[in-house]
Formats: C-alpha cells, structure tokens, sequence
C-alpha cells in the first residue's frame, strides 16, 4: 500500500484566487506562556486543496454538513479529456481545461466526483454544471503525477464539516 498526499499546504500569504481572502495564521498563545500552543486562522472556504458544494453555486442546493461521507471517498481513474471515461468513479485531471463542452461525456459516465490539480483548469461553467448535477469538485490538488495512470485508486478528500458549508480545505490523498 501506498499514500500519495495530494494537498497543498495552508500557510500565510498563500497563493488565493483573485478576490478570495488573504490568508491569515496569527499565534494566539504560545507555549511557553500558556502552556500550548494556539493559532487564529483566517481564511475563504475556497483556501489551496478544495471541495465544492453544490450550495457553492446554486441557490439552496445542499451544502458540505448535508452530504455523506462517502461522497467525498471512492474510487478514481487518471484520464485526459481525450479518454475513453471509465464508468462510475472519479476523475482525475492533471492538466488541460475542463470545459463545458466535456459535460456530457462526464454526466454520462456517472462519475461522483471531478478532481483537478494545479495545471488543470475547471472552467466557471463547468463546475456550475457538474454541481448543479450533483457531481463534487475538489480542485487545487498537488502531486498528481504521482498516481498512476494505469489503474484505479481510492480518493479521499474530506473537508471540515461547515453548517452550510459551500467549501471546505480539505486533506487529499490516494492510496494506490
């Protein structure tokens, strides 16, 4: 068995998405004063390694503390947008735009979820689809290169349990 972490780490002044948050790590207490050590974090649900919620772009859609488990945990497979999609488990993209235009192709294969790393794109438009179907998007993922691209693996990607969440940082990683 082997673990591949595929999430970026939080740190201040982190690359965000333009109009996000800046984020923010403050020490609170310390150690040596208090006894422990504490942090005041500060930043968007949309921080580095991601889900979205459908609620992210639709009006009363259900929100991350709504969801189960298990929509953030499954199978997944590596393709490109030229692949043949496998059936019924998640889709990794490395690299390239996912646009609009593969709509189709991904809802007909049934997938539960959409990955995307830092040299892919997830087009505004597609997202809003995938999530307006019901089909979660993780994005901003790392390491990417590390899965294989011959076979199946499982993906866990589990965000904080936000009351009407619409994203969460989440730890990601695969276990090949």
């Amino acid at each position: 068995m082997k673990i591949i972490d595929l999430t970026q780490t939080i740190e201040a002044g982190m690359r965000v998405y333009e109009g996000d948050p800046e984020v923010k790590i403050k020490q609170v207490q310390t150690l040596k004063k208090h006894g422990w050590n504490l942090n005041l974090l500060s930043f968007g649900s949309h921080t580095g390694t991601h889900v979205d919620a459908p609620a992210h772009m639709h009006e009363g859609a259900v929100a991350l503390d709504q969801l189960p488990l298990e929509k953030f945990i499954g199978e997944a497979q590596v393709v490109t947008p030229e692949s043949d999609l496998p059936k019924h488990i998640g889709l990794v993209f490395r690299s390239g735009e996912v646009g609009i235009d593969l709509f189709e192709k991904i809802f007909l294969a049934g997938t539960p979820f959409v990955v995307t790393g830092n040299k892919a794109t997830l087009t505004v438009d597609m997202e809003r689809k995938l999530l307006g179907q019901g089909i979660i998007t993780f994005t901003d993922l790392i390491n990417l290169e590390e899965l294989p691209d011959d076979r199946s693996f499982g993906f866990y990607g589990i965000p904080l349990k936000l009351k009407d969440g619409d994203g969460s940082p989440i730890r990601a990683f695969a276990i090949i």
